[in-house]
């Protein structure tokens, strides 16, 4: 599988998104997560083009992180500011 618990670990670590020792469900957490994956699925699309079925989990996925940065956007401007900062999602 592409994504081990020790890569899991590491986009919870590298971008310093962890509150606590072992925080991955905290709104900053799961959007790197998602931004992860999404990277890779776009990849994995560049290549196999009638991948129907991942272009729709990818769609959802898009839909998730949207969600959570609205959510965190209404509870916390500041935080929102500086995962959108971090992550390069917006211009």
């Amino acid at each position: 599988m592409y994504l081990t618990a020790e890569k899991k670990s590491e986009i919870f670590e590298s971008k310093g998104f962890k509150k606590e020792g072992t925080d991955t469900g905290s709104a900053e957490s799961q959007i790197a997560l998602f931004t992860y994956r999404i990277n890779y699925l776009n990849e994995h699309l560049k290549t196999h083009k009638k991948d129907n079925d991942t272009r729709l989990g990818l769609l959802k996925m898009v839909g998730k992180r949207r969600r959570l940065l609205d959510y965190l956007y209404k509870k916390d401007i500041n935080r929102y500011r500086a995962i959108i900062a971090e992550l390069n999602i917006r211009k």
